[in-house]
């Protein structure tokens, strides 16, 4: 009997009674208890967070930053509300404290008071890290508190970046602030450097004055030192004509009240003489340029007249029969006329010497001629005119008094004046020294000043000025500079499509276990027979890969239109699957098939070590080292990755892959059940009384 017919009659026996019948309907909604409900159960666990009662505290007290008033804690609240991360329930501390350790709440989130005072003192002088505070407690479920530390990841994040835009946003502002700073400096620089730049110029042209001015106060001095010299000489000069005209006062004082007479009787000789004095006055005052030369001569005249008065006076007093009654008196005159010309001598001695008075010379000479004319022509009336020549004798001295006072003071200032002079010339000369370091120090500042202004000028193009949209672009980025560019190439869209490849092949091996608990591995009309190994092995395994291909086809009819498992290749993965369950039956049929009893064992240990070991939830890289060795020779490793393929998308290299090992190990497993089949037609006494029955 062939193979295909006697499977039809194993399947057959399960259509005479109901407990069968129900048996069968079992086997086939087995798989469905794995793989549809454990899909069904982890199928979108992350949707329905907001189903997770979560305390939330919000005890921040809000602060003050650049004159605005921030309160993060409540942009937090107001952050999560939209969020419906998780089921907020905003407590207090105590409250969120307590329904964590009783388990009313997973988790707590607290703000705390000084959140907005922390993050404001960013822009202060001593900034602080503000900190969200989490409380968790994984005796009520660890794996929510793995799934808040992402989300709280997430917020904290997303607060950081909100309060690193407000900084920022500072900072780009002060940039702008700091550019228009610069600008105006580079601004004023330049202004300074033209004012500097003409105090450079005023400072050199200083100097040149200073040094030609120095040159001056040097002659100026020398000037006022020889002229002190000489105005020493004129005091002494005119101090002695001071004393002449004194004496000469004072003489005529005396003769006055004696020589009356005789000038009344003598008028015409002394107009004569007054005429002779005038005349040289006038000839003095109209040849004063020419005195030095003439200064001699006059001595000359006024030793003649001398010596005519003292002719005179010998002819009319000493040689005379009868003394003349004048004699007194020309005795008199002749002593003035000696001193007149010891006087006339001084004079050309000090205009030899001194020709700086030669103006006041000459006004005094101008007088003195408008005098002695006055007495000449008042020389016949003398007498009535004596007190009138008295008294002018009188203010010529007085004149000549004033002329010597008038010299010291001259001699005096003059002395003060070559002193200031001196010390003029040399204040000039340090003037000029320090004019010539003042401008050789502008003109470094000039220079340096047009480098600073050069350098406003650099400085202000290179710091950036930021308008809003441009401080709001820029903030952005900086805040969050780093963004994930997340491409999933072929993206599960939720957690039970990802799992899907994992519970799928899981829901099949425990089919294909069940369904050897109900179906022999080895058909027994076949071994009763005496039909070939091989033939009783399909016969054994036909009848569990037809059960596989309605458990495959129950099960994704449910995955897909109850659960709603989108498979991009939907066709090639039912065809997989076939060969999935065709190579699973094998496997379980020849450890059934070989080791009785004891295979289901092997059957169940086999599936533990599978599980462990394929990689369905975290990378098998993970795993201890033992299943990580173990994973390359295990068929249920190359399904989870093959489906994965199949559902999600990708390359179909894995999937080639599997059916090739898939395929490697339903042919080598229904080779070792042949053999167990060739053994099997021997009976012995284990067979007979088995040590274990299950």
């Amino acid at each position: 009997m062939r193979s295909p017919r006697l499977a039809a009659l194993e399947l057959r026996r399960f259509g005479r009674g109901k407990l069968p019948r129900a048996a069968l309907v079992a086997l086939l909604v087995l798989p469905l208890l794995y793989g549809a409900l454990y899909l069904w159960s982890f199928w979108d666990p992350y949707g329905r967070l907001d189903r997770i009662p979560v305390a939330l505290v919000n005890d921040d007290k809000g602060a003050t930053a650049g004159g605005k008033k921030i309160t993060v804690g409540d942009d937090i609240v107001d952050g999560l509300r939209d969020s419906r991360t998780f089921e907020w329930h905003e407590v207090s501390d105590a409250q969120a404290r307590r329904g964590v350790e009783d388990g009313t709440y997973y988790l707590s989130l607290t703000m705390p008071a000084d959140l907005s005072r922390r993050i404001a003192s960013s822009s202060g002088d001593s900034p602080e890290t503000g900190a969200l505070q989490v409380r968790t407690d994984d005796a009520n479920n660890y794996i929510v508190g793995q799934i808040s530390k992402t989300v709280f990841h997430e917020v904290r994040s997303a607060a950081s970046a909100k309060t690193s835009r407000t900084f920022l946003d500072k900072i780009f502002v002060s940039f702008s602030d700091i550019h228009d700073k610069t600008v105006t400096a580079a601004k004023g620089a330049d202004r300074l450097n033209t004012g500097i730049g003409k105090a450079e110029k005023g400072s050199k042209d200083l100097a040149d004055g200073l040094k030609d001015a120095k040159s001056g106060s040097g002659k100026l001095a020398t000037g006022l030192e020889k002229l002190h010299t000489g105005a020493g000489d004129l005091q002494d000069g005119s101090r002695q004509v001071a004393d002449g005209t004194q004496a000469l006062a004072d003489k005529v004082d005396g003769v006055y009240g004696k020589a009356g007479p005789y000038l009344k009787d003598n008028g015409k000789t002394i107009g004569d003489t007054a005429r002779l004095v005038a005349d040289s006055a006038r000839t003095v005052e109209d040849n004063l340029d020419v005195l030095v030369k003439l200064a001699p001569g006059t001595a000359k005249a006024a030793h003649a007249n001398a010596d005519v008065l003292a002719g005179i006076y010998k002819a009319r007093c000493e040689t005379a029969t009868v003394p003349d009654p004048i004699c007194p008196d020309l005795k008199r005159a002749e002593k003035a006329a000696a001193e007149v010309a010891t006087v006339a001598d001084d004079l050309n001695t000090l205009i030899a010497d001194q020709d700086g008075d030669l103006k006041t010379m000459r006004n005094n000479l101008g007088t003195l001629q408008k005098q002695a004319t006055a007495l000449q022509q008042r020389a016949p009336h003398l007498y009535e005119d004596v007190d009138d020549a008295v008294k002018k004798i009188d203010k010529l001295n007085t004149g000549t008094q004033k002329v010597a006072a008038g010299a010291k003071k001259l001699h005096a200032g003059l002395g003060t004046a070559q002193t200031g002079a001196t010390t003029l010339d040399q204040g000039i000369g340090t003037a000029t020294s320090g004019a010539q370091t003042l401008n050789g120090g502008l003109y470094k500042l000039s220079d340096g000043s047009g480098r600073l202004a050069g350098g406003l000028h650099d400085g202000a193009k290179k710091i950036p000025d930021y308008d809003k949209k441009d401080r709001d672009r820029r903030t952005g980025v900086m805040a969050d500079p780093v963004q994930l560019a997340s491409h999933d190439l072929h993206r599960a869209p939720n957690y039970g499509t990802g799992f899907a490849p994992y519970f799928i092949p899981l829901s099949l091996w425990v089919g294909a276990m069940v369904a050897y608990m109900l179906i022999p591995p080895l058909n027994r009309r076949a071994l009763a027979a005496g039909s070939p190994a091989w033939r009783i092995a399909l016969a054994g395994w036909l009848p569990v890969v037809a059960v596989g291909v309605l458990q495959v086809a129950a099960l994704m009819a449910v995955l897909h239109w109850a659960i709603g498992l989108q498979m991009l290749r939907a066709a090639g993965t039912i065809g997989f699957l076939f060969l999935v369950t065709a190579c699973f039956a094998a496997i379980v049929q020849w450890l059934n098939a070989r080791f009785g009893a004891a295979g289901r064992i092997l059957v169940l240990a086999l599936l533990m070590l599978q599980l462990t070991s394929a990689g369905g939830t975290y990378p098998v890289q993970t795993s201890p080292g033992f299943f990580t060795a173990i994973h390359p020779f295990l068929p249920m490793s190359y399904i989870v990755q093959a489906l994965r393929r199949l559902i999600t998308g990708g390359g179909l290299g894995p999937v080639w892959q599997a059916c090739a090992v898939l395929t490697a190990f339903t042919a080598g497993a229904l080779a070792l059940t042949a053999l167990a089949a060739r053994r099997h037609q021997v009976w012995t006494l284990d067979r007979l009384h088995p040590e274990l029955s299950l």
